[in-house]
């Protein structure tokens, strides 16, 4: 058990096996001592919620939910990771898949032209200050989507991203799967 002390906040991280891991959660959700943004910024949540909502329109759910972890993995968004590794598990994705969306470069027969094409550009915008989009992971990701289907990618990327600072921000407890 690790502990960090401020001058205004007490917070205790622990490792929860899984018998203990709903007590140790609520614990953790209780111990929370930051903002709640979906009540202290309520017309901006909700804009976030029409915007994520907009950007899965017309994609494909197992799509949508892979371009969300990587992201989330990426980031580092623990709350985001889970609740959407849970949502792709409930909408059919193989536990394969899953554990490989971190290392789809290396596991490329799991994953579909367009789906790699998808993560790459998802990792070229999330990682943008690492040296933008690149021309080539752009072009790729454009062979693989139409107009339309390639702004909804870029859109959810865009919302997933803005989802996890936000849960990265306010100290988002995962395994709580606020919504």
């Amino acid at each position: 058990m690790t502990t960090q002390t401020t001058q205004t906040t007490h917070t205790t991280t622990t490792t929860a096996t899984p018998s203990s891991s709903a007590p140790a959660i609520a614990a953790a959700d209780a111990a929370r001592t930051r903002l709640d943004f979906a009540k202290s910024a309520r017309p901006a949540f909700r804009a976030l919620i029409g915007f994520d909502a907009a950007a899965r329109e017309g994609l494909d759910p197992a799509l949508v939910e892979l371009i969300q972890i990587r992201a989330s993995l990426l980031n580092h968004c623990a709350y985001c990771l889970h609740m959407h590794t849970n949502d792709a598990r409930r909408a059919g994705e193989s536990e394969d898949r899953l554990h490989l969306v971190a290392v789809w470069r290396e596991a490329r027969h799991f994953f579909t032209a367009k789906e790699q094409a998808a993560l790459a550009l998802t990792e070229a915008v999330t990682l943008v200050s690492d040296g933008g989009v690149p021309d080539a992971v752009y072009a790729e990701a454009a062979a693989h989507f139409d107009d339309s289907e390639l702004a909804q990618v870029l859109a959810l990327v865009c919302a997933i991203n803005t989802w996890n600072r936000v849960a990265l921000a306010t100290a988002k407890v995962a395994g709580t799967d606020e919504r």
